[in-house]
């Protein structure tokens, strides 16, 4: 198996790394490797939620296909024109 070595790290990284092996009751190596493994793949119930969001976000496209939105260019030019509309007068401008 492959070995992973990490130089440099702050003191207090080291500590809180070491509470939270013991808390957990792993060798501080077991903890850190739990911790990667989290961090990189992920546990079930996050890659339930995952999962989830992505379902939501594919029905929310789905639903909302075909309707056309303003750029924010466009919406920018529109309060920009109502501005000036606005700071012109009622018979400024048309």
């Amino acid at each position: 198996m492959p070995t992973l070595t990490v130089r440099n790290l702050d003191e207090e990284v080291i500590r809180r790394l070491r509470i939270q092996a013991a808390e957990h009751g792993r060798s501080a190596e077991a903890e850190h490797r739990e911790i990667l493994r989290r961090a990189l793949i992920g546990d079930g119930q996050q890659q339930a939620a995952r999962q989830q969001v992505a379902q939501r976000l594919a029905e929310f496209r789905r639903r909302t296909a075909g309707r056309g939105s303003p750029s924010s260019a466009q919406l920018l030019d529109q309060v920009r024109d109502e501005r000036m509309r606005t700071l012109a007068g009622p018979d400024q401008g048309d």
